[in-house]
């Protein structure tokens, strides 16, 4: 057997036996060794399956929840959360937990649980609460999985449509298990873009409404669902070319930009650099538009991160 086919097997096997705080340390090493030698473990499928069965168990709650709910609370000033909210995250973590018990976990309402490893859950229960609290039939559960800062894994479930977009690093996307990849559409002309607005819209109005004229002027058709995770799942699978967004959090985008990128877009910051989910700002697309959009993007006013 092949040096990689030994190493893969006992991945596996170490995986399996991870409750185990003994055993942990050893997987980590592997996780170092594998990543210097420019790659991920081969199988990723026990991380993947955690992350859709807490997907699954969270959608039957929310499920249940929509059209029923009885308390929607502010916890900003313009930002609401729902017990629909609360009771998804609870599950998801608790599923997490369960199978490993020492990653990090960094979810939308609960904040930071820190971990003894390099692995982290990042955690949106419920993005697109106001749709959620409105009735509106789109929002979705947003599941990712970090190792060093570096996202490996993205899982996003409208739990409604039953659609359910995943990824793994270098593996492409899915969409209920079939492959999917960016539009080719190549001028903003026949694009059609979709965006979101934060919740304290007010403080950074001008910029954000001066990057929608020029995008509204130039492009086909403009659209706003109010779900990041769906807006980028979108554009992994071609409905939407573009996609742009301003003060997010990354239990926001996560899984969506990974998502697209493993479908083939581009995803940036607006001003062209590399994104992770520590920036405030996302640019996602075709690839082919994403020139165009940058463009776009650049105004006087820049504001939060470039």
């Amino acid at each position: 057997m092949r040096n990689e086919e030994l190493m893969n097997s006992a991945f596996i096997f170490l995986v399996r036996m991870e409750r185990s705080e003994i055993h942990h340390s050893t997987l980590v090493r592997l996780w170092r060794i594998r990543h210097s030698l420019g790659g991920y473990p081969m199988n990723f499928n026990p991380y993947m399956q955690v992350a859709l069965s807490a997907a699954e168990k969270s959608a039957r709650i929310l499920k249940i929840r929509f059209g029923n709910i009885s308390q929607v609370r502010k916890k900003a000033a313009e930002e609401i959360v729902t017990e629909a909210d609360i009771e998804s995250e609870k599950e998801i973590i608790s599923h997490i937990r369960s199978n490993f018990p020492g990653h990090g976990i960094l979810s939308e309402e609960c904040g930071l649980k820190t971990g003894a490893s390099d692995f982290k859950w990042i955690i949106d229960p419920l993005d697109g609460t106001v749709n959620f609290a409105h009735q509106v039939p789109i929002f979705s559960i947003s599941i990712a999985l970090a190792f060093k800062d570096d996202i490996v894994l993205g899982v996003v479930l409208n739990p409604l449509s039953g659609e359910l977009f995943s990824a793994i690093k270098g593996q492409g996307a899915q969409l209920n298990g079939q492959s999917i990849q960016v539009s080719l559409i190549s001028t903003l002309t026949d694009s059609l873009l979709v965006t979101g607005f934060a919740y304290n819209l007010k403080e950074t109005f001008e910029p954000v409404i001066a990057r929608y004229g020029n995008c509204l002027m130039a492009a086909q058709g403009m659209r706003s669902l109010g779900s990041a995770a769906l807006d980028l799942c979108y554009v992994a699978c071609g409905r939407f070319d573009g996609y742009w967004e301003q003060n997010l959090k990354p239990w926001d985008t996560a899984a969506g930009s990974l998502i697209a990128a493993e479908a083939g877009g581009t995803v940036t910051t607006f001003s062209n650099q590399p994104y992770t989910v520590d920036h405030l700002e996302i640019l996602a697309t075709n690839g082919k538009i994403h020139q165009e959009m940058v463009g776009l993007l650049k105004i006087n006013a820049m504001t939060n991160d470039d």
